[in-house]
């Protein structure tokens, strides 16, 4: 029985993704369409800093407003990990 709800999800999976194709090839037309205005491409770096280099940077703007804004380190821990619990000896 597992097999068959495998092959029928893999028939499934195959069937959409080839009418996901079929449909998109209006997307893939040399023709452009009309009010067209494409500019001039990106170059290498320009794609890298764009895609790569930019959100990296955002992430660690991002992360490093976390960290430094955080104040759950300032608060006192009132649970049962902070309590000392070997007696003083005294002599």
């Amino acid at each position: 029985m597992d097999k068959k709800n495998a092959l029928r999800a893999g028939v499934l999976a195959a069937g959409t993704t080839l009418m996901m194709l079929l449909m998109s090839s209006p997307a893939l037309a040399l023709t452009p369409d009309d009010g067209d205005d494409p500019g001039k491409g990106l170059n290498v770096a320009q794609t890298l800093g764009l895609y790569v280099a930019a959100p990296l940077v955002l992430f660690g703007v991002i992360a490093g407003l976390v960290m430094m804004l955080d104040k759950s380190h300032d608060r006192k821990d009132d649970t049962s990990s902070n309590i000392n619990v070997r007696a003083k000896a005294k002599a």
